[in-house]
């Protein structure tokens, strides 16, 4: 058995749920970088990498048992969010003329995040690679939560040599349907347990962002962050601007928006730059998708337990969740998020983690 870095209980992770057993999976490059995997709900538990004095830091919040993630007022901490992440609005939608009005309805009028019992709640059929590699499958049953098809897929975690966490997303359908996979994980670069992210450091590659209504469903057309509090295009602390008495701000309670990434096509790009003042940690993400929603926590309590009995505040964590657009359904002209038979879903993320010079 590895000794886990984190200090986590593997033996907390082991239940048996919906007939499959979970379990915790660790991985381990040369540099001494930990991740730590749950394959119910595909979810990263942990990600220690050292501070600028070598010091080991889980930077992800979580829970140290499978129990406390069941019970958890989370559901999405570490998650894998599917089959779609973030909104459609009512809970409905059209595909070549078939409408699909059965998605649930869990968050505000709007459905979130797959459904009540989305990918982030379901167990993966996991596989062990080797030392560095986790790869994780589901399938999913046509009319599941909703939506159509029956869908395959595989989602890889990879820890490389050069303190990049690496996330492969591959899929199929049996019948044309719509997908947006994103993780769900949850950062604090000066420590999971740290009260805030107010004080760190962030740069979003992204001219514009998709302002949205009281609901979280953007209009549609995207605006241009210049001369707003949601320009990151230079380094901003996220606590600096978060409090203006700007409209979409104050209907969030902070950020949580789509930014749409400087990019042509698919291909892999950066995203954004975060840095922590205490720690030193530096966190580069990179993807093929088209967005990414910044989320600064703001509806966490502090009420539940987390690892170790930490405690969680409002702000004390950001997300950045690459992904298509919240509603694509619903909307023709962003970036299409249908797939079809015979089509291969495939996305990548990576986030790349290093200290300040």
């Amino acid at each position: 058995m590895k000794n886990i870095l984190s200090g986590l209980d593997a033996a907390k992770f082991s239940k048996e749920i919906d007939g499959k057993q979970t379990a915790l999976f660790i991985l381990q490059n040369k540099n001494g970088l930990e991740v730590t995997v749950t394959n119910y709900g595909a979810k990263i538990v942990s990600i220690m990498v050292p501070d600028k004095n070598g010091k080991l830091t889980d930077v992800v919040l979580g829970h140290d048992s499978i129990d406390d993630y069941l019970a958890s007022e989370e559901a999405y901490f570490g998650a894998i969010c599917g089959r779609y992440g973030n909104r459609i609005a009512k809970g409905k939608f059209t595909l070549d003329g078939v409408t699909y009005d059965k998605l649930a309805i869990n968050n505000g009028p709007n459905s979130l995040h797959g459904g009540i019992k989305g990918f982030n709640s379901v167990v993966w059929d996991a596989v062990q690679k080797d030392d560095q590699t986790l790869e994780l499958t589901y399938i999913s049953a046509d009319g599941e939560e909703g939506f159509p098809g029956k869908l395959i897929t595989t989602v890889t975690y990879y820890l490389s040599d050069n303190n990049e966490v690496i996330i492969f997303y591959n899929a199929t359908t049996s019948k044309p349907t719509v997908l947006n996979l994103t993780n769900h994980s949850y950062f604090n670069l000066s420590g999971a347990g740290d009260p805030s992210v107010s004080d760190h450091s962030l740069l979003i590659n992204a001219d514009a962002y998709l302002p949205t209504d009281e609901t979280s469903i953007p209009y549609g057309s995207p605006e241009k962050v210049e001369n707003t509090p949601m320009d990151f295009r230079e380094i901003h602390l996220i606590g600096e601007r978060i409090d203006e008495p700007f409209q979409q701000l104050i209907w969030g309670r902070g950020y949580d928006h789509t930014y749409i990434l400087n990019k042509e096509g698919e291909e892999l790009s950066f995203c954004a730059r975060c840095s922590s003042p205490k720690t030193g940690i530096v966190m580069e993400t990179f993807t093929t998708q088209p967005g990414v929603q910044l989320y600064t926590g703001n509806w966490m309590t502090g009420n539940m337990r987390g690892k170790f009995d930490q405690r969680y505040p409002a702000r004390a964590a950001l997300c950045l969740e690459t992904q298509h657009y919240p509603d694509s359904p619903n909307k023709p002209e962003y970036p299409t998020t249908v797939l079809r038979p015979g089509e291969e879903y495939k996305q990548t993320t990576i986030y790349k983690f290093s200290t300040i010079e």
